[in-house]
């Protein structure tokens, strides 16, 4: 079970991949907030693969629940996690995960603790 549960998620983010790069040639360099920065059609496609294979392994390493609660952006490398995880030990996890990915540069973690009601 836990296999193809594993299939399906790296199928969804293949999907979601190339889904990106076949209509990234129509999408214009984003600017950030900052409003001085840029980043290509080649670097936007990089950063969603990289989003997308965060997202899969955190989804792996501490399960698909956890990834639900936990927003992944990425720009140039650096990915950002924000969102809640419900303990220490559980966002500690989906860092280490998002370190071991590909193409990522550093990680910024902003997730909150869910406070036990």
């Amino acid at each position: 079970m836990i296999l193809s549960q594993r299939s399906l998620i790296a199928a969804a983010a293949a999907a979601l991949a190339l889904a990106l790069g076949a209509c990234a040639s129509s999408n214009p360099p984003r600017t950030t907030n900052e409003g001085s920065k840029s980043e290509t059609t080649g670097q936007y496609v990089d950063d969603a693969t990289v989003t997308a294979k965060v997202k899969t392994a955190i989804a792996s390493d501490v399960g698909v629940k956890a990834a639900a609660n936990v927003n992944v952006e990425t720009y140039r490398g650096v990915v950002q996690l924000s969102g809640f995880a419900d303990s220490d030990a559980q966002a500690s996890k989906a860092v280490a995960a998002a370190k071991k990915v590909n193409g990522v540069r550093s990680v910024k973690n902003d997730m909150r603790i869910k406070s036990g009601s």
